[in-house]
């Protein structure tokens, strides 16, 4: 079984402990780190891949949110808390799941559960596509997306909008669902907003880059990305 690899952050130890009894019983999740202070958490997601980090939101020094917000490219991310009020905002920073203190281990299972499943789904699409199409869900039905008609797709509320040649395609997707779902590099994330066809292309500025009449902005921090696709 492929181990997802985790950190928790919380400024109280003690919600520290109930993670760590928690995931203790699931057998695909390894929690290597422990932290009450997320700048030292940052610290080890600079120098180590991590796929998973359980993170408080209101900490004294800087929210769950900001610190979220830090990092160009973050893992996904479960957000535990005691507080029901940032969860719309939670969910528009694509974060897996928003666990309200104290949870028990079947909601706490369930939300590392929706973490595996998209942790599988990249994975098996981190190769470069065997099929040339795509199906995601629009409506009521299945809506098959030939990969080169993809001009970009961006987030729009809850919904995820695939902008071809010549139609616009509505799915209820989160932006790491579409992320999974398209290979790489062919398509690169170069905005919390938006993922672009590398192929399509046009013009590249500082602050834009350009497909035919589509002006899309480059987020901050996304500059490596970007690179990718002019090669400089």
């Amino acid at each position: 079984m492929i181990m997802l690899k985790a950190i928790a952050i919380d400024d109280e130890p003690i919600a520290l402990d109930v993670v760590k009894a928690l995931a203790g019983k699931i057998g695909f999740l390894e929690i290597v780190g422990f932290y009450t202070d997320a700048f030292e958490a940052l610290k080890r997601l600079q120098q180590e891949k991590i796929d998973l980090i359980f993170l408080d939101i209101k900490m004294p020094d800087i929210s769950g949110i900001e610190l979220l917000r830090s990092i160009p490219h973050p893992p996904m991310v479960i957000f535990t808390t005691a507080y029901s009020e940032h969860a719309v905002q939670s969910f528009e920073l694509d974060a897996i799941d928003y666990l309200l203190k104290p949870f028990s281990q079947s909601r706490f299972l369930k939300a590392c559960n929706k973490a595996y499943e998209l942790f599988e789904l990249k994975r098996q699409h981190g190769a470069p596509a065997a099929v040339d199409y795509i199906f995601v869900k629009s409506g009521y039905g299945q809506v098959r997306i030939r990969l080169d008609d993809i001009l970009y797709v961006q987030s729009t509320g809850n919904y995820i909008q695939f902008v071809l040649r010549e139609d616009k395609i509505l799915s209820r997707l989160t932006m790491s669902e579409a992320e999974a779902l398209l290979p790489q590099p062919a398509f690169i994330r170069m905005h919390r907003s938006y993922l672009v066809a590398s192929g399509k292309v046009d013009r590249v500025e500082r602050e834009s880059l350009f497909i035919g009449d589509h002006e899309l902005p480059i987020g901050a921090g996304y500059a490596r990305e970007v690179s990718k696709i002019t090669g400089a």
